[in-house]
């Protein structure tokens, strides 16, 4: 510490009320204690710091020590020892109890004056710069809880990225270089991964193939998504099917594409071969199949029911709704979900399967539920039964035989005429019983039915029955 030159020539004869001015100014809390270290006096330069320390009732004729949190005592035994040796004041940061039960820090230095062993201790209001550091170091703390799950987010990313069965590649936006590729490109490819880096995402495709790619990440950059497309490798000359997605990293963008080998060949390496004939026989199958999500939203279908529905191309279909083509809208396929959420199976469904041209078809939907990790898929199997369906046509007029082809009807017309032709094939049962039981004696039946036999003759002639024309075409 470097003191005055000639403090008394500067300072004069200084009172006793100017040095107290002096030293309240000089510090946010000053105490003056007595050589035992008892306040004896204490003046605060700030109010809140009064209030938090509950001024002078609480401080005043207390030992110093006894003023602070445990920890800080060796402190203030380290600037009373300091101060009574005369040596260089030392600044300490001393923490007091406050009434809400948070300390208070405050920054002391303590001086010995005059020849009594009096010593004034200077402090200073650390709350502000306490409240900062905590403020600094809640940030560091939230930063590193930030920075630790960035690193786990990119560790599994990194994880999903490498053991992923499908070829990935991230390509830039802009100057459409490959930025990053999964092992599995690299055998897709033939190559190792990292030789992909830095080459144009153009020249992995033959020259038919590349103006399609261009077309799908031009689509994808404008509009957010495109249909995927077919290509074909350069190297290996193997069909692909390429699919893309747009995600924004910093501030840039980066394209997310995948490619999924095509190939019969390629497909069938990865499944057991008897496995895979079974695929082979299902997908030449003549009857339809269909595997749809829970949602109801077609995964794939084979050939036959393309045909049946009308669409060249399984893509087309892939992500549709089955109500779109089976049943009534919001009625058969809804049925059809319930039981098998609820049951597990669904055999011989008669519906009706309906073409994008119009095409319509009488079909039988047999269906399974099939687990798949924790969501169930449905496989469903349609068959065409027009074929097999009575070769007399009927017209809207005419009448079924029997209940069984009475209840065929539910679905395709509605209540009304299905509670109109009941009653008529009731009708119709009834009179043939009564003829058999009076061996065709018409007036008898008639009587039996309580009918007269003109209402008999009438009802004879709607319905077909017996030989009108032997007996006159009427009574």
């Amino acid at each position: 510490m470097k003191a005055f030159k000639a403090p008394k020539k500067s300072l004069g004869n200084l009172e006793p009320e100017a040095a107290a001015t002096l030293i309240s100014a000089a510090s946010d809390v000053a105490l003056v204690l007595d050589s035992n270290g008892v306040i004896r006096d204490l003046s605060f330069n700030n109010e809140e710091l009064s209030l938090e320390l509950e001024g002078y009732a609480k401080l005043l004729g207390q030992n110093w020590i006894d003023t602070v949190t445990v920890e800080s005592r060796p402190k203030v035994e380290s600037l009373l020892r300091e101060a009574a040796s005369k040596g260089a004041p030392r600044w300490r940061q001393v923490n007091h109890p406050s009434a809400g039960g948070a300390s208070v820090p405050v920054l002391y230095s303590a001086v010995q004056v005059g020849d009594e062993g009096r010593i004034v201790a200077f402090g200073r209001d650390l709350r502000a710069i306490s409240a900062l550091q905590q403020r600094l170091v809640d940030a560091q703390q939230s930063m590193e809880r930030d920075y630790s799950r960035l690193r786990h987010v990119e560790t599994r990313y990194r994880l999903l990225f490498q053991m992923s069965s499908e070829a990935v590649l991230i390509v830039d936006a802009l100057t459409q270089k490959v930025s990053d590729a999964n092992p599995a490109a690299g055998q897709l490819f033939g190559e190792t991964a990292r030789r992909f880096l830095g080459r144009p995402f153009s020249e992995v495709f033959d020259a038919e193939s590349a103006p399609g790619v261009q077309s799908l990440l031009a689509g994808v950059r404008a509009a957010g998504r495109a249909d995927d497309v077919r290509a074909r490798l350069v190297d290996n000359e193997r069909d692909v099917l390429v699919s893309a997605s747009l995600f924004r990293q910093e501030n840039s963008s980066l394209f997310l594409v995948r490619l999924s080998p095509v190939h019969d060949e390629a497909r069938a390496e990865a499944m057991p071969k008897l496995k895979w004939k079974l695929l082979k026989l299902v997908e030449s199958a003549p009857d339809g199949f269909v595997v749809t999500g829970a949602d109801g939203r077609m995964i794939t279908a084979n050939a036959a029911f393309l045909d049946m529905v009308q669409l060249p191309t399984e893509e087309q279909a892939r992500g549709e709704s089955l109500e779109r083509w089976l049943g009534r809208p919001g009625a058969d396929v809804n049925v059809l979900m319930a039981t098998l959420r609820q049951r597990g199976s669904v055999r011989l469904f008669a519906t009706t399967i309906n073409g994008d041209y119009g095409a319509t078809a009488e079909v039988e939907v047999s269906a399974v539920s099939v687990m798949n990790g924790g969501a169930p898929c449905f496989g469903f199997t349609i068959r065409n039964v027009g074929r097999r369906l009575s070769a007399e046509a009927r017209t809207g007029r005419e009448l079924p035989r029997s209940v069984q082809q009475l209840t065929e009807l539910i679905g395709r017309v509605s209540l009304k005429d299905l509670v109109r032709e009941t009653t008529d094939v009731i009708e119709r049962l009834c009179i043939e019983a009564a003829l058999e039981m009076t061996g065709d004696n018409r007036a008898s039946a008639a009587e039996m039915l309580g009918l007269s036999r003109q209402s008999l003759y009438v009802k004879l002639r709607r319905y077909g029955l017996g030989d009108l024309a032997a007996e006159g075409g009427g009574p």
